[in-house]
């Protein structure tokens, strides 16, 4: 205590300190994982535990009694598994930011992409199974993402999505299915690359089933994702596709009317004399892959009047000094708007670059990309 501060005023330094840190529930089944969970997160001095739940039904009572800012949420639990449990609380409290904490698997990774869906911020892979003894591997990346949940979710914007998470129709999923055996073009015209980070899963699927079937372009993904997830993301986003749509792989040739999901852990790019996809583990970046390194190859590869840019939610600039250059070369750039942005990072950030030549909701993303594609 500093010398000449009463006891009193000391205390309430404590309190207004305490007040200011932001409040996390931990929800997990395993107490090792709790106990694990809140030492790590109380190691940072901007952080504070407010409590743990053990279960589903538990949480959304702890909720209630806590108001905490943000939850880090486990999946596989019994009584009620984290998905449903996180369903009731965001009904009530859709301001909060839920953080899932997902196993490496192949089914936690499809139910991790469904919380996402669902108005889930963002997840963490546990490192090894359901129970990490090793938790402490992706500590930081936890502490680093409650924070940013706390500090750059568009809390209107979450709230907008969990209430409309429906909104792709049964009509409108039929209207795919029925489209999806239209007879596609061989030939490349076009080249879409859609750059995304955090809140993309969600956002993605307000774009991708409104394509069209016979679009004459072919279509890139790039979502900041770890290598472990982009198989099971990429049949997800085929599943909605109204084209073919898959994880790419090398040799992989690029064709209208196809789509593609740069693998994890690589960079994406095209070969500068054919459509023919290649992998490569350079350059490194911090993110692999990178939506500079992809948009740049098209570039190269194609000529800007060939290429359409797009920039989603996602922290950080990755995909704005890219924009910019397809943009003076003659390709037609588009970003999403901060009214349904998650994360107002990476299209904030070509938008102030002059990388953006059109900026609309993500909900008109898809209709800007067909007028795109259409323009002679």
């Amino acid at each position: 205590m500093l010398s000449g501060i009463s006891p009193m005023f000391a205390v309430f330094l404590q309190v207004m300190v305490m007040k200011n840190k932001i409040k996390v529930l931990v929800v997990d089944d395993s107490a090792l994982m709790r106990k694990a969970l809140r030492e790590m997160i109380m190691t940072d001095e901007e952080l504070d535990v407010a409590g743990a739940a053990r279960d589903g039904k538990d949480a959304i009572e702890k909720v209630k009694e806590l108001k905490p800012d943000v939850i880090t949420m486990d999946i596989n639990m019994p009584e009620m598994d984290g998905l449903t449990s996180m369903q009731y609380i965001l009904n009530d409290n859709p301001e909060i930011p839920v953080i899932i904490i997902s196993s490496l698997t192949q089914d936690g990774a499809l139910t991790t992409f469904e919380a996402l869906a669902l108005g889930a911020f963002d997840f963490v892979a546990k490192p090894s199974g359901t129970v990490s003894s090793n938790l402490h591997i992706v500590g930081r990346e936890i502490i680093e993402k409650i924070k940013l949940a706390h500090k750059h979710a568009n809390r209107k914007n979450l709230r907008n999505r969990i209430r409309t998470r429906n909104s792709f129709s049964g009509t409108r999923e039929a209207e795919v299915r029925a489209n999806s055996g239209a007879v596609r073009n061989p030939e490349l015209s076009k080249v879409v690359v859609i750059g995304v980070s955090t809140g993309g899963p969600g956002a993605l699927m307000e774009v991708i089933p409104m394509l069209r079937a016979d679009l004459k372009a072919a279509l890139i993904v790039v979502q900041h994702m770890p290598p472990s997830f982009t198989s099971s993301f990429a049949k997800r986003l085929g599943k909605a596709c109204p084209f073919p749509f898959k994880e790419a792989e090398a040799g992989d040739v690029l064709a209208d009317g196809r789509g593609f999901l740069a693998p994890g852990g690589y960079q994406l790019l095209v070969h500068r004399d054919g459509r023919m996809l290649r992998l490569s583990a350079s350059p490194v970046t911090p993110f692999m892959p990178s939506v500079n390194v992809t948009m740049e190859s098209v570039l190269k590869a194609y000529g800007g009047k060939n290429v359409v840019g797009v920039l989603m939610t996602g922290m950080g600039d990755d995909g704005a000094d890219a924009m910019v250059k397809i943009r003076a070369a003659g390709g037609v750039t588009i970003a999403e708007d901060e009214s349904t942005a998650i994360v107002f990072g990476m299209p904030r950030a070509a938008i102030e670059r002059g990388g953006a030549e059109i900026v609309v909701p993500s909900y008109r993303i898809a209709d800007e990309i067909v007028r795109a594609v259409n323009l002679k």
